[in-house]
């Protein structure tokens, strides 16, 4: 059991910890009195807490959303941040900005199920690399504004964090972020399948 007194090993805890922390069904189920699990599409992020808070009380939708939105993008960050500022190396970080996705899509609390990603995914590669994180926002944003489906918007801004990582930075390791990127695509994979198929909804 010495290995839990590692640095490393305490800090790659905290982050699956952490990151597992499914703000969306808590913030849901305190405020709203829903289970965003048993409704929609079944997932604890930003997107279905609001669709499905929207149906039973609209004015609270979008705060609940916004404050998912800004929980769980946050809570990957939290641990990188004091990781870096006790001069963690890159590896390490790289680590912790993994785990926290893990963590949020594969949740301990809630036998390993979870939500897509994206907010915590996001949150941690605008510690990690701030200039791809950007170009991924804007293309996001204006996907979000013309198509309005949320995962085509969400996973082309991946898409595009992943190819302009290799533009901006060619020479490190890109091990950890196209995992990261294969995770959130496997989350996506029902609302991929729904696009083909036409059946994807469209955020109102």
């Amino acid at each position: 059991m010495e290995f839990l007194f590692n640095t490393n090993v305490e800090f790659f805890i905290a982050a699956y910890l952490i990151g597992g922390i499914p703000f969306g069904l808590i913030l849901a189920k305190k405020f709203a009195g829903v289970d965003v699990k048993a409704s929609g599409s079944g997932s604890i992020g930003a997107t279905n807490v609001l669709r499905v808070v929207k149906e039973k009380n609209p004015a609270l939708a979008k705060k609940l959303g916004i404050a998912t939105l800004a929980l769980d993008a946050i809570k990957g960050v939290v641990v990188l941040a004091v990781a870096y500022f006790m001069g963690m190396s890159d590896a390490t970080l790289w680590g912790i900005a993994l785990l926290a996705v893990i963590g949020h899509c594969f949740s301990p609390y809630l036998g390993l199920e979870g939500g897509k990603g994206i907010a915590t995914g996001m949150g941690v590669m605008m510690f990690m690399l701030p200039q791809e994180t950007l170009i991924a926002l804007v293309v996001w944003g204006v996907l979000a504004k013309t198509l309005r489906i949320s995962s085509i918007s969400s996973l082309t801004g991946v898409l595009a964090l992943l190819v302009s990582s290799f533009y901006l930075h060619p020479q490190m390791a890109h091990a950890p972020i196209v995992l990261i990127v294969m995770i959130l695509f496997y989350k996506h994979i029902p609302n991929i399948i729904r696009v083909f198929k036409g059946q994807e909804k469209r955020v109102v």
